[in-house]
């Protein structure tokens, strides 16, 4: 039956495919796709895994034979009886072959999806008894995937083809490769990493906002996505054909031939636009009066640097560095790690100029997602970003260290984030002072760095003199300056119709940025989500903003803004949208 999910609109255009759901247990596990020649080894992990819980629990059935009944009851019999039931159970096995063998998916991934099936089989029960057995099998799930612990080797996932094939040929034939739809609750942005390089054809999760890391990296994929999309991982199940809308926000769950018909139309329209867009390529971000645009792409991970190229960036205006520090169990990349990672994204750059964000961790990006950060109430106002980088400085000196070291093969930024007090600011100054001193004493060579700071604190925005004072340039960060300016969490999906980019007090504080850095000569760029966003390009050009910094693959869309503006007209305007209570509705207008 056919039914509708409506969540945010993340990232734009139509995906169609089968559903994958990442498991929505309580169980945290590794998800990525295997190479074929693995399907054996990881067959024969899940059989080690299953045979060493059937072992302990043989043990546990004889040694219960030689205890009484207040020491061992029946039912302590009983219940290991149904544990080694499930275990042995033919379709938990056959399931989980299939999920490999079929799929491709690694076993810990292969064993909690055959999980979930089953499990869903147990809550369609009338028995009360049987339908209680569900705890059981996740039970015993537990422990195949403990006495697995260790054993899993962790690699990037492989990308595999898919083939072209009309909708209705993927429906009749369920042997042929088919576009895969991700499916969870949430995705942590290392989870996100883990896909990139994948199959997936489009997100969809039960949380997240607008500018949640799983929204950005979905941008950065240029794939479809919606978040926020409440019960989308109860709702949808394993295999099932969805749509994702990334226009509308919008999750179609089994269509039929008519509705897949209509969106198969509208995707293939989108790769028509998107084919047009891709003729700018090479052509100049010049505005109609003759104004230069600059154009720069955020990036992730140092391989990134290959698109930012390919859509025409003229630089990388924001590399994340905190994806390097993710995921990693605690162990943080040592200072030649980092350096070989920076070095390969400046090469990668060919010339071009990058902007190495200093690593940002906490709140919605801890450094590793099964680790919660229970310490504070509230961690997006707690120890990140800077306050957690001066609060461990062999950490950033290390991280220092290794930019200063990697600027030598071309130009290099350093930016730091989220600072707000001038004592921060001298102190931040005076351990990459220390950084270089500690380079010179080692007798190792590094380049020289313009230093920058986000502005992302509405009260860096309200003392900009003070920055400017330290700085050679200024980046906004839109999506925490919105946060904290709206006092809103941009990754709570319940309060996400309440972050407008385009409030009176967030437009004001971006556009009061940028006129005082163009008074005093300094750069300034927006690196936020709105840098991206093609129905605010002429605004922040009515503004005064030469430098926007966003995803490559928004690079091109926002190009053909600039070359339709003429920033003359668009001043006055601007001037008018930030004097409205409602300045939306006159954007809209316009």
């Amino acid at each position: 039956m056919t039914f509708s999910i409506h969540g945010l609109a993340v990232a734009r255009g139509i995906a169609i495919g089968r559903a994958v759901l990442v498991a929505s247990s309580r169980m945290d596990v590794a998800h990525y796709f295997i190479d074929p020649s693995q399907v054996s080894s990881e067959i024969d992990r899940v059989r080690s895994g299953r045979n060493a819980v059937v072992e302990e629990i043989q043990r546990l059935q004889t040694s219960i034979t030689h205890m009484g009944p207040k020491e061992a009851p029946h039912e302590l019999a009983a219940l290991l009886d149904v544990h080694l039931m499930l275990l042995k159970d033919e379709e938990l096995v056959s399931g989980v072959k299939h999920w490999i063998t079929d799929r491709l998916y690694n076993a810990e991934w292969a064993l909690t999806t055959q999980l979930e099936v089953i499990a869903r089989q147990f809550d369609e029960m009338e028995d009360e008894y049987l339908r209680e057995r569900k705890a059981d099998l996740e039970q015993i799930t537990e422990k195949v995937l403990r006495a697995m612990k260790g054993v899993a080797s962790v690699i990037a996932p492989p990308t595999r083809s898919v083939r072209n094939k009309t909708q209705q040929d993927l429906l009749l034939d369920d042997t042929v490769d088919v576009p895969l739809i991700l499916v969870a609750h949430d995705l942590s942005p290392t989870d996100m990493l883990q896909f990139k390089k994948s199959v997936f054809a489009g997100f969809i999760t039960d949380v997240g906002g607008k500018t949640s890391h799983t929204a950005i990296v979905a941008r950065s994929l240029d794939i479809p996505a919606v978040v926020g999309a409440r019960l989308s991982s109860q709702l949808i199940r394993q295999d099932d054909w969805v749509i994702i809308d990334g226009d509308a926000g919008v999750v179609v769950v089994d269509p039929s031939p008519i509705i897949l018909a209509e969106y198969g139309f509208k995707q293939r329209q989108g790769e028509l636009e998107r084919g047009r867009l891709s003729r700018l390529l090479h052509t100049p971000a010049v505005t109609m009066d003759g104004h230069k645009i600059e154009l720069l792409a955020n990036i992730e991970m140092p391989e990134d640097a290959l698109s930012a190229v390919k859509a025409g960036a003229v630089g990388v205006g924001l590399f994340r560095s905190e994806f390097l520090f993710m995921g990693r169990q605690g162990k943080l990349p040592n200072e030649e790690e980092q350096y070989q990672a920076y070095k390969r994204a400046i090469e990668g750059m060919q010339g071009l100029p990058v902007t190495i964000r200093t690593v940002d961790i906490g709140a919605d990006k801890p450094l590793d997602k099964s680790l919660k950060d229970e310490a504070h109430m509230n961690p997006a106002l707690g120890l990140r970003a800077i306050r957690w980088s001066l609060a461990d400085p062999a950490m950033f000196l290390t991280q220092l260290r290794a930019i200063l070291r990697a600027a030598v093969h071309g130009q290099t930024n350093l930016l730091i984030p989220m600072l707000v007090h001038a004592s921060e600011i001298r102190h931040t100054m005076a351990l990459i002072d220390h950084a270089r001193v500690e380079l010179d004493n080692r007798g190792v060579a590094y380049g020289p760095v313009k230093i920058g700071a986000m502005i992302e604190i509405p009260a860096a925005a309200l003392t900009l003199k003070v920055f400017l004072k330290y700085f050679d340039f200024l980046s906004i960060g839109t999506n925490d300056l919105i946060q904290y300016t709206l006092a809103i969490d941009r990754a709570d999906e319940s309060v996400a119709h309440l972050y407008d980019p385009m409030h009176p007090a967030v437009l004001r504080l971006v556009a009061g940025t940028i006129a005082e850095c163009n008074t005093q000569g300094k750069h300034v760029s927006v690196c936020g989500e709105m840098a991206g966003d093609v129905t605010l390009t002429r605004l922040l050009l009515g503004m005064g903003l030469r430098s926007f910094s966003m995803h490559p693959a928004q690079i091109l869309a926002v190009k053909q803004e600039v070359l339709r503006a003429d920033v003359g007209k668009l001043t006055a305007w601007a001037e008018q949208v930030l004097s409205d209570d409602e300045p939306g509705l006159r954007a809209m207008r316009h």
